[in-house]
C-alpha cells in the first residue's frame, strides 16, 4: 500500500470518528429533567422537545399544567426556546451529560436575570431519587411570608401528599402561586414550579409542634421566610374590599393609548349604556395569564349581550415599540378580542398615580365591574387560577353570576 493511499484512508477515518462524534452531540427529542441554580439551591422542572416531520416543538411541563412553547430553533448541538408571552428564553448546548446553558428572565424594567441551567434525560424523579415520606403535610395551612424588608403579608397553603410526592399552591391576597410540585425528605417539604415567566422554589422543615418553617425564592435573587400551621378554616381577607375608590370618586375613568396609538377612555361612546370589565394585568404576570384564559371565552360569550372588557397594560418595558410588541404577543396567545391599552410599566406604585381614584393598586390583575350607567359595582383584588382547584371554580363562578346581573340590569 503506498503511503499516499494510507494518509488518504487516516484522514477519512479522522472523518468519519469526527461525525460520528457529531452525531451523538446532537439535541435529542424527549423529556429532560432540568435544574436553574438560584439563591436557594437546586430548582427543578420538566420540559420535552418534539420533533414531527422536521418540525421542533417543545412544552414545559409544569406540575399538572402544560405550557406549550411554539418557537423552538435547533442547531445540531444547541437550541433555544422562546417562551410564550413572558420573552423569556432557554439557551442550551449539548454536554457530555445532557445539556448546559442558561434561562434568561425579562423582569421590570427590562432588567434581565440570567440563571445558570442543566438537563438530563432518563431522570424520573424532581427533586430527590430517594424521597421519604415520614411526614404527610396534605390538607390547609395558614402561612406567613416575611420579606426580606420586614414586610408581612398572609397566605393559605393547600397540599396534597401521595406518598413522598407533593403538589399544592398557596394563596394570598394578591394571588396564587399556581402549579407546585416537589417531594419529601427527611421531613422537609421541597416543591417548585416554572411556568416560563416564574421560577419559584419553596423548602420548608416540620418541627415537632407541627409548624413548617421554611423559605421561598423567586428566581436569581428574591427571598422570604415563612412559617405555617395546621388550620382547616384558614382564610385570606376578602378580594373585593381590599381596592376601593377613594372618597369624593364616583367613577372610574382613564385615558390610554391602544395598541395603534388611539387614546381610548371610558368615556368613549363605545362603552356607553355597556357593562365595562377593566382589568389591570401585565404579560410578565402569571395569574394575569390565567385570568386572560378565563377572560377570552367569558367575553366572546357574553359581548353580544353588552359587555365590554378593557386591560389596562403594565409592561416590564419603558419603550414603546417593545412594550406594544410584547402585548400583541400576549394577545395572540390567548387570541384576545377585547381591547388592551398600554397604560404603563410594572410598578404598583406608578400604577396607583394614574389612577388616582383607586386608594391603592394592590396587585396585578386587580379586575373593575362597572355597571351599565358607569358605576363601580365591585373591584377583586388579585385571581386565584386553576390551580387553586375549587377556588377557581368558586371565583369563575361568581365572577359569571355577578356579570349576568349586571347584564339583567336596564
Amino acid at each position: 500500500m503506498s503511503g499516499k493511499l494510507i494518509v488518504l484512508l487516516f484522514i477519512i477515518s479522522l472523518f468519519l470518528v469526527g461525525c460520528s462524534k457529531q452525531e451523538n452531540r446532537k439535541i435529542e427529542s424527549g423529556k429532560y429533567r432540568a435544574e436553574l441554580s438560584t439563591a436557594g439551591g437546586k430548582l427543578p422542572f420538566y420540559f420535552e422537545i418534539k420533533s414531527n416531520d422536521g418540525i421542533n416543538t417543545a412544552n414545559l411541563l409544569n406540575g399538572a399544567e402544560t405550557v406549550k412553547i411554539d418557537k423552538v430553533h435547533i442547531w445540531d448541538d444547541s437550541l433555544k426556546l422562546y417562551l410564550p408571552a413572558f420573552n423569556s428564553t432557554i439557551e442550551a448546548m449539548k454536554s457530555d451529560s445532557g445539556l448546559i446553558g442558561n434561562l434568561t428572565l425579562v423582569k421590570a424594567n427590562a432588567v434581565l436575570q440570567v440563571i445558570p441551567l442543566r438537563a438530563e434525560q432518563n431522570i424520573n424523579y424532581l427533586f430527590f431519587p430517594n424521597p421519604s415520606n415520614d411526614i404527610d403535610v396534605t390538607g390547609r395551612w395558614s402561612a406567613t411570608f416575611t420579606e426580606d424588608d420586614g414586610t408581612i403579608y398572609p397566605a393559605v397553603g393547600e397540599f396534597h401528599q401521595n406518598g413522598s410526592d407533593l403538589t399544592g399552591t398557596f394563596l394570598t391576597p394578591t394571588g396564587d402561586y399556581r402549579y407546585l410540585e416537589g417531594q419529601v425528605k427527611d421531613s422537609t417539604i421541597y416543591l417548585s414550579t416554572f411556568d416560563g415567566g416564574h421560577a419559584y422554589l419553596f423548602k420548608a422543615r416540620l418541627n415537632k409542634s407541627g409548624k413548617l418553617n421554611g423559605g421561598y425564592w423567586s428566581g436569581l435573587y428574591y427571598h422570604e421566610s415563612w412559617t405555617a400551621f395546621r388550620d382547616k378554616n384558614a382564610k385570606l381577607p376578602d378580594p373585593d374590599k381590599l381596592t376601593y375608590l377613594k372618597k369624593g370618586y364616583t367613577r372610574f375613568n382613564f385615558s390610554f393609548p391602544d395598541l395603534n396609538g388611539k387614546m381610548v377612555s371610558l368615556s368613549d361612546k363605545k362603552y356607553k349604556g355597556k357593562v365595562v370589565i377593566v382589568t389591570l394585568a401585565g404579560s410578565w404576570c402569571p395569574n394575569c395569564q390565567d385570568e386572560a384564559a378565563f377572560l377570552t371565552p367569558f367575553y366572546n360569550k357574553f359581548h353580544s349581550k353588552g359587555l365590554e372588557m378593557i386591560a389596562l397594560m403594565f409592561e416590564n418595558y419603558k419603550d414603546t415599540a417593545r412594550a406594544v410588541a410584547q402585548i400583541k404577543r400576549f394577545r395572540d396567545k390567548f387570541n384576545i378580542k377585547y381591547d388592551l391599552l398600554l397604560a404603563g410599566t410594572n410598578d404598583k406604585d406608578l400604577a396607583s398615580k394614574k389612577l388616582p381614584m383607586l386608594n391603592k393598586v394592590l396587585a396585578f390583575p386587580t379586575t373593575i365591574f362597572i355597571d351599565r350607567k358607569g358605576r363601580v359595582r365591585k373591584i377583586n383584588t388579585g385571581f386565584s387560577g386553576p390551580g387553586t382547584g375549587e377556588h377557581y371554580i368558586q371565583l369563575t363562578d361568581e365572577f359569571t353570576r355577578f356579570v349576568e346581573k349586571l347584564l339583567s340590569e336596564k
